[in-house]
């Protein structure tokens, strides 16, 4: 048995990996997130997941609903106890994982079964949803957003698959000098202790292999639509509540996630502003929301 630590947005958690036939090097883009040896925090692990072929849950949960992930919708059961069992399915439709995670998810068995790309799949959504339900309650958040970085400030594009998001992302590294993308689909968002709002690079980028240890305070949300014209507006707090929390990974059914997930979003939109624009895919658009977000810190809070 191996157990390897990672520490990401600031949380750290374990794995444990029981046999040869899984092993890190399934998670590659872990690796700019793994800490060599036994970190200082070990007791206060965000989770703990044992990786183990020969497990096998003892009973099997009453289905509640599907749990969309990446465009995969994965079945999620529960138990009496509270526990929750999730059947991984690859874009095949093909069960390649099956996780059992407690309650509060700081403790999840995982089994995997296919071809090392299907465990590959199956063990990193595992980990992604693990990261996200155990955070639920620690002002921790994933976000379905692509990020990028201007001046030491992290500006997050928010959107339904199709509105855009890495466009516009590509378009501010391609037009504004100094900026960086820091993920391309599922940075962590977080609340930290300090009572700063940053976002963080994550292994989950989608798409985009973006897998970047980085982090920066948040400068700004903003939600955008396709449009005919570029046009960009300052949200309202209702409005910001309503183009966040949907860009939020959350298990509604579950009062410990959705009541957590909520109350981070409201802290959120206390303390940095959220926009939404109509725009195109062009050079003009990207120059405005970076000229608008930008001058909300000039001289003030951001609010």
């Amino acid at each position: 048995m191996s157990k390897i630590y990672y520490r990401v947005g600031r949380h750290t958690y374990s794995i444990n990996f029981c046999d040869n036939r899984n092993t890190e090097a399934l998670l590659s883009s872990s690796e700019p997130f793994r800490l060599d040896g036994k970190p200082e925090d070990e007791l206060s692990l965000l989770f703990e997941m044992t990786v183990n072929d020969a497990w096998r849950p003892e009973k099997k949960g009453q289905e509640i609903g599907q749990f969309d992930c990446g465009g995969n919708n994965h079945g999620v059961y529960r138990l009496d106890d509270g526990s929750y069992q999730i059947v991984v399915s690859d874009v095949a439709g093909v069960h390649c994982c099956l996780m059992q995670g407690s309650p509060d998810f700081s403790k999840v068995s995982v089994c995997l079964n296919g071809n090392d790309k299907m465990r590959t799949f199956g063990l990193n959504n595992a980990l992604m949803m693990s990261y996200a339900f155990a955070g639920a309650d620690k002002m921790t958040v994933l976000m379905h957003a692509s990020v990028v970085r201007k001046d030491g400030r992290g500006y997050l594009c928010l959107g339904v698959s199709g509105t855009g998001k890495s466009t516009h992302t590509s378009n501010w590294l391609r037009y504004i000098e100094g900026t960086d993308l820091m993920n391309d689909d599922n940075p962590v968002v977080r609340v930290c202790d300090d009572g700063i709002a940053r976002v963080f690079g994550s292994p989950w980028s989608g798409k985009t292999p973006c897998y970047r240890n980085v982090e920066a305070p948040i400068g700004g949300f903003l939600q955008l639509r396709q449009a005919p014209f570029n046009k960009i507006e300052r949200q309202t707090v209702v409005d910001g509540f309503a183009s966040l929390l949907p860009s939020c990974s959350v298990m509604k059914w579950d009062r410990r996630d959705y009541v957590g997930t909520c109350d981070t979003v409201t802290r959120l939109l206390e303390l940095i502003p959220t926009f939404v624009m109509d725009n195109l895919p062009n050079e003009e658009a990207c120059l405005m929301s970076c000229e608008t977000m930008e001058g909300m810190w000039n001289g003030n809070s951001g609010k």
